[in-house]
């Protein structure tokens, strides 16, 4: 059977062969990866029949506090009865959904419909809140239209010069780094900017190893010089864009001993790579998590997004601007109605014309749909308080892992009076629950993702799931029944009416179909290179954002003197859910990574425990004495309970992005 990877948004094809089991072979047809996989897609089938995987519903027995097996239909009926309880009691507001973005897009979709159908509350955002909801802020504003890239992945072998802000391409989704490989064989040149020295860094041509938090500045302090060499693309400006001259004003401060000042970037540095950018035909930047994770990444990419276009880059070919989206599905997961502020088709929710449109596709009356909800960690946030949700359920998403501050929210799902998680292994969210719901893995269900180029590809069953097991579409439509409401189950079906409801919206999938992702290997919703002839805003042009640089949230003092940033390893995905459960995948554990001249002055060893702490919490792990990361910054990867008990909640204030990339620290030995 062919069909796609499990995690990241590369959604690389493969080949599922075998009866009982599955083996992973290449699929060489497919454009995105050619038969290339990591470490992870090659052992992506070893998790179907862990010794861990639940097939039972278990319910919370309320004498003993412990979970015990049920059958579905009293988990079901328990869920529905006390959902409709407590709605009674405190208003359709009293439950919220907090969904995934591995979900498919049929499981986003009618996550949203039961959200706003079934249920009558606003309350529901996900997971992809905390992926690229900074970039998609910036493009909208921008461009007037959020697809991670506008183009093919594959076109940046053929840029000048790629420049990487904040990304770790060659660890977190590996068959891609064969691109930069291409770029410099065909004489191109590869930048990365990052606080640490990575595997992606060591492809590159060009480094810079900024203080976390400061991509900001250094893009501002590129404009600066862009404008003051000449190199800006004055006809391009004043042609397809608007807003050019406040941002000229606002780079105009930005000189490069003051960036060098800020970020650490040497003024030497930032003249040698603006001079690389305005002498190249043809530049693309991309950015990534390390770039957008911040109180201020909406603003950064904005900045980024101004280089490109002042450089008169996107919409011109094999160049511009994109977004390296992470997880496998955070394009799509968040265009059809997962989202708090929308609905499907990347409609708005506070939009009558949208609400008219999917309310007739839903067969409801417009003013019945809830309005604008809560995001994410607002969301969370706001569990068990007076106003705050009172039951909540959780679908593709470990959220005492993944949420930023994570002893705070793990103590808001305690004081839920209902928590429902549907997963597949008993995660550590899961475990709180009052309600657990057994639920498929991709092998096992047929659904479609698509990937951060915007290509709709079909993820398609390879095997049953085992007996006792459903999938998320029969828990929604199960729970959709007794309140009720009739949804449909086959996946098909569901992306039938799914397109229906996007037609006419920004993300339109209405020409889309099974049979034609599987003709064509996928199949791009809107042009597969945008932009070329005009912007998405009304009068085709795209736009300058001023933007200034505030700085971290948390500024480091003589208590927590270093930075301490976030990120992933190659062998483990997100929280480690599933990769942590693989055998074949290493699992050492968390590490906390530091210079040998901090570990000098703390009398830290290779190997040996050291305690990292913040003003939320603290984690002790052994140390990674490393020459690879500035010696002002610590890292520890998120995989793992712990690293974001220390991690900043503050918000993006346009995003509602928090702040994971840098916070204040504190290490001793």
């Amino acid at each position: 059977m062919k069909t796609h990877c499990p995690y990241c948004s590369l959604q690389c094809g493969m080949v599922l062969e075998g009866r009982r089991t599955l083996e992973v072979q290449p699929w060489p047809e497919f454009p995105v990866n050619e038969g290339a996989l990591c470490r992870k897609g090659w052992t992506a089938a070893s998790l179907r029949g862990h010794r861990e995987r639940l097939t039972t519903p278990l319910v919370r027995d309320r004498t003993t506090g412990e979970l015990r097996a049920a059958e579905w239909d009293e988990a079901l009926d328990l869920v529905a009865g006390r959902l409709t309880a407590l709605q009674e009691q405190h208003g359709k507001d009293a439950v919220a959904i907090f969904g995934g973005g591995g979900l498919t897009n049929e499981k986003a979709y009618q996550l949203g419909k039961l959200a706003r159908v079934a249920l009558g509350t606003s309350q529901i955002d996900y997971n992809g809140r905390w992926c690229m909801s900074s970039a998609a802020s910036a493009s909208n504003q921008a461009f007037g239209v959020d697809r991670g890239l506008p183009f093919p992945l594959v076109d940046i072998e053929r840029t000048d010069v790629l420049v990487l802000v904040g990304s770790n391409l060659a660890e977190t989704m590996p068959p891609a780094a064969r691109h930069l490989d291409r770029l410099r064989e065909n004489g191109g040149r590869v930048v990365v900017i990052d606080p640490r020295r990575t595997p992606t860094a060591d492809r590159a041509d060009v480094f810079l190893q900024p203080v976390p938090g400061t991509d900001l500045p250094i893009a501002l302090g590129l404009l600066h010089l862009l404008d003051a060499a000449g190199a800006v693309d004055e006809e391009y400006v004043a042609t397809r864009t608007t807003g050019w001259e406040d941002v000229r004003r606002t780079a105009s401060a930005w000189w490069p001993e003051r960036v060098e000042r800020v970020s650490g970037v040497s003024a030497t540095e930032l003249r040698e790579l603006a001079t690389l950018l305005g002498d190249a035909g043809k530049v693309t930047v991309l950015t990534a998590r390390g770039a957008e994770q911040h109180a201020q990444g909406t603003d950064t990419v904005l900045a980024w997004i101004g280089v490109a276009l002042a450089l008169g880059m996107p919409g011109k070919e094999h160049a511009g601007y994109g977004c390296l989206t992470g997880q496998g599905n955070g394009q799509g997961g968040r265009e059809h109605g997962q989202k708090a502020d929308q609905l499907p088709g990347y409609r708005m929710i506070d939009d009558p014309a949208a609400r008219a449109h999917v309310a007739k596709v839903w067969g409801v009356e417009p003013e019945s749909l809830p309005g604008k909800g809560r995001s994410a960690y607002e969301l969370l946030d706001a569990l068990g308080t007076d106003g705050g949700p009172k039951a909540l359920l959780v679908f593709g998403s470990n959220i005492v892992v993944s949420a930023p501050n994570a002893t705070h929210v793990t103590g808001r799902l305690a004081d839920l009076d209902l928590l429902v998680v549907a997963d597949l292994v008993l995660s550590e969210t899961a475990a709180l629950a009052d309600v657990v719901l057994p639920v498929t893995q991709w092998a096992e269900e047929t659904g479609t993702m698509t990937n951060l180029e915007g290509r709709v590809i079909l993820r398609q069953q390879a095997a049953a799931p085992p007996a006792g097991v459903r999938t998320d579409l029969d828990v929604i439509a199960g729970l959709a029944a007794r309140l009720g409401h009739d949804f449909a189950t086959d996946p098909e079906e569901v992306f039938a009416e799914l397109g229906r409801a996007s037609a006419g919206g920004k993300a339109d999938y209405s020409a889309i179909t099974y049979d034609r992702i599987r003709e064509e290997h996928g199949v791009f919703w809107g042009s597969p290179r945008m932009f070329a002839e005009a912007f998405a805003h009304p009068d085709g042009r795209a736009r300058f954002i001023p933007v200034e640089h505030r700085g971290p949230a948390e500024p480091v003092d003589a208590a927590y003197p270093l930075h301490l940033t976030t990120g992933r390893v190659l062998a483990q995905y997100q929280s480690g859910a599933q990769t942590r459960r693989v055998r074949e995948l290493p699992d050492a554990g968390p590490f906390v990574e530091l210079h040998p001249m901090l570990a000098d002055r703390i009398g830290a060893y290779d190997g040996r425990p050291v305690v990292v702490t913040t003003r939320r919490g603290e984690l002790k792990a052994p140390a990674r004495v490393v020459d690879t990361i500035r010696p002002d910054t610590v890292f520890v990867p998120f995989h793992w309970v712990g690293a974001n008990r220390l991690t900043n909640d503050a918000l993006d204030p346009s995003s509602r992005m928090p702040e994971f990339k840098v916070c204040a620290a504190a290490v001793t030995a």
